[in-house]
């Protein structure tokens, strides 16, 4: 017993430290609810129960386990929202390895710097990347032990040495696994993928304990149970897509998980009415095109109990239309990869308070602190509550995240102190503590839903030996809430729009998603007179230029 405590503490440590555990909650499902669906899969119109789906995770650890994967081994996951992305957030915990989910829209060179950075064993991916993952292989120098093709829903061919899913399991035993290794809430069990300032992401562990506690804010806010069915209209490897009504949540409170692997307005109101989709999570442009397609050819989709938007401010005018039209229960989350969702509008703040990221989750805590040049603010150097005092946005969440980087101290300083995370979100508070965003420290562009940071994609296109330098922001787009356009300096005269084009197009450090929509061809660039980029001028100079047509596409 503890010496400085009233009781015999000995086995509430050994149990809380060591019991209280994602995978325990899972396997605690299993039992109670073993015949209750867990995961439906409309792309290969199939289901698991709770029973089964814990079979094929078995089925998985005893083949990692064979490949020699063990406790904080990495095993890659490049899936979109296929069911092997849920055998491979589960699997890996089995035999005590950590699963690294990336962004399938990656390009080549990206997906290499993040094996080389993480150094999996195991690599599953999606088979509709299958050309872009082969051509990473040759980009690494790292030895992954091997690379597994997943949802070869069209028979595609493999890519040579790799092995497909269905075989990689074949023949493997469905009974659990021996524990050979100690369990603990602060093992590291996800590590996700953030959107970086360079060409590789910043990659984020959480640990067992942050599992627990993401599932539990997603189930107190929503609430969410057991009889609830959620789909999540985003990619699960985001935080916000498997986390908010994804694998994390879903599988912990023993409700049931529907697939949507690509966002299509009716297919996703379909759904909702054939499976009786109760909570549904996405983007506000993605309730925009659900509440147009919903007026034309209207569905039954009364089983909705909530509506949750994430990833941009959710506009008055729009709330409202999206109450009476979808449901008369939205919730907005604020909040980032590395604290999951920190500040949530409930359906008792809208439509009021629509526009802001309204206040503060249950545990956490959103405040607004002074900018300085040379200097982080203290947490508790606040700007006044007058809803109009612009301040950085900073997070105190000490249950969701392990406010660290892996292998990036220098990022890690910079964005944690103190308990708090500083998000270079730029905003200002109400007397309420309601918070509202109106900008970005470091300029950040969100494309189509996707996070993309300016000084990335000019790394990229300086690389051009044609090009002198470039400067990339963002423009209104009616589609994709903002296009990326690039300002190019030329290095050779002869340097052509087309050309540049061309370059982004076939370079390897430019995902689709970040590739420039729109070019000019300049001879200069706003900047400081210490040679800093401004990109907020460039922002307001690209507005116009779209308008007067100066942009070009190719």
């Amino acid at each position: 017993m503890s010496t400085n405590r009233t009781y015999d503490d000995r086995m509430f440590i050994e149990t809380f430290e060591h019991e209280y555990t994602w995978l325990n909650g899972f396997m605690r499902n299993v039992r109670r609810y073993s015949n209750k669906p867990a995961l439906i899969d409309p792309g290969r119109d199939q289901t698991w129960t709770y029973k089964e789906l814990n079979e094929e995770c078995n089925m998985l650890a005893h083949a990692l386990k064979e490949d020699s994967v063990g406790k904080n081994d990495v095993v890659m996951s490049i899936l979109n929202n296929c069911p092997e992305f849920c055998f491979t957030y589960i699997a890996p915990r089995k035999v005590g390895a950590i699963v690294n989910l990336a962004n399938f829209k990656l390009s080549p060179g990206e997906i290499a710097r993040l094996i080389e950075h993480n150094e999996p064993k195991v690599v599953l991916y999606v088979a509709e990347i299958r050309d872009i993952v082969a051509e990473a292989e040759k980009l690494t120098a790292h030895d992954v032990a091997r690379y597994v093709m997943c949802d070869n829903i069209d028979n595609l061919e493999l890519p040579e040495g790799h092995v497909h899913y269905k075989d990689y399991v074949a023949g493997k035993s469905k009974e659990e696994l021996p524990r050979d290794f100690p369990h603990h809430i602060y093992d590291e069990v996800v590590r996700m993928c953030t959107s970086g300032t360079s060409a590789l992401p910043k990659n984020v562990p959480l640990n067992d304990i942050n599992e627990v506690l993401s599932a539990h804010d997603a189930i107190m806010h929503y609430p969410l149970n057991c009889n609830d069915v959620c789909m999540n209209m985003t990619p699960l490897f985001h935080r916000g897509g498997s986390h908010s009504g994804g694998t994390c949540p879903t599988f912990f409170v023993g409700a049931c998980l529907v697939l949507l692997r690509a966002f299509s307005p009716r297919v996703t109101l379909m759904y909702v009415e054939k499976y009786k989709i109760t909570f549904l999570t996405g983007s506000p442009s993605s309730l925009e095109m659900m509440a147009r397609t919903q007026e034309r050819e209207p569905f039954d989709i009364s089983s909705l109990k909530g509506l949750v938007t994430m990833g941009a401010p959710l506009e008055k005018a729009a709330c409202e239309r999206f109450l009476e039209v979808l449901t008369p229960n939205i919730l907005n989350g604020y909040g980032t990869t590395e604290t999951f969702w920190n500040s949530f509008l409930r359906p008792y703040d809208l439509p009021e308070y629509a526009g802001s990221v309204g206040g503060s989750c249950i545990d956490d805590e959103v405040r607004v602190v002074n900018i300085y040049e040379d200097r982080k603010a203290e947490p508790d150097d606040l700007v006044p509550t007058d809803n109009k005092t612009v301040g950085e946005v900073i997070l105190y969440c000490p249950g969701k995240t392990t406010y660290s980087y892996y292998n990036n101290p220098e990022e890690q300083e910079n964005k944690f102190y103190k308990g708090w995370m500083y998000t270079n979100d730029l905003g200002f508070w109400d007397e309420n503590l309601y918070v509202t965003i109106n900008g970005r420290k470091d300029d950040m562009i969100i494309s189509a839903g996707e996070n993309v940071y300016p000084t990335q994609v000019e790394e990229a296109i300086n690389e051009f030996d044609k090009v002198a330098d470039c400067m990339v922001t963002a423009v209104p787009d009616a589609a994709r809430g903002q296009a990326i356009a690039a300002y190019v300096i030329p290095k050779d005269p002869s340097l052509t729009v087309r050309e540049v084009f061309d370059f982004c197009l076939e370079t390897p450090m430019l995902s689709a998603y970040k590739r420039p929509r729109w070019y000019k061809i300049v001879d200069s660039l706003p900047m400081t007179a210490t040679g800093k980029k401004m990109h907020y001028m460039l922002k307001q100079q690209a507005a116009k230029d779209l308008e007067a047509g100066e942009l070009k596409r190719k």
